[in-house]
């Protein structure tokens, strides 16, 4: 079966992004046809990057933090990406994480939720960018959510259920294109 990890894109004390990300996954589990988990970054610890050799050269880490990160994304097939918008771009804790491996996301797919003021579209449209180099393949469905519309006060999430079939279509794009790649990386 396959396994997409749904990846949390911030750090910050106050973020909203694990309540996205398990509402994501509450209704990914409603499918048969992957199992998902949430892969938060935070958990990670990761420094600032500083590897003598980068990533695109080796798999050889000399960062402690980095070892356990690029085993959790090696075992995963495919990914939704959870991002909050900052500055109109994602934010430094993502790309950090993101720069940090490359090999371990080569040829697998991703699909982007996104989140700001103006539904996050433009840090998910920097994040299909950033994700490009290390050769992952982003679908074209993305939930994009307001802060303002689909949150309370800005900190409780309440989406609209209108949310919930585009989140679906995303995942049917994410299961089917993630089980396609898989045999290129056979």
């Amino acid at each position: 079966m396959l396994k997409i990890g749904i990846i949390t894109g911030s750090t910050r004390q106050t973020r909203v992004g694990d309540q996205v990300a398990e509402w994501v996954k509450s209704l990914a589990d409603q499918r048969t046809d992957a199992s998902f988990e949430i892969v938060d970054i935070k958990e990670y610890n990761l420094p600032l990057y500083d590897e003598l050799i980068p990533a695109a050269f080796t798999n050889d880490y000399q960062t402690p933090e980095a070892k356990p990160w690029s085993k959790k994304i090696n075992e995963l097939d495919g990914f939704v990406f959870v991002t909050p918008e900052y500055n109109r771009n994602i934010t430094s804790a993502l790309k950090n994480a993101i720069d940090y491996l490359s090999a371990e996301f080569h040829n697998k797919a991703a699909g982007i939720v996104s989140y700001g003021s103006a539904g996050g579209t433009t840090a998910a449209n920097q994040l299909r960018l950033v994700l490009s180099v290390p050769q992952v393949a982003t679908v074209s469905t993305q939930p994009a959510l307001s802060i303002f519309t689909d949150f309370e006060n800005m900190n409780k999430f309440t989406p609209g259920d209108f949310h919930q079939q585009t989140v679906q279509t995303m995942l049917d794009q994410v299961v089917s294109w993630s089980s396609a790649l898989k045999t290129i990386r056979k």
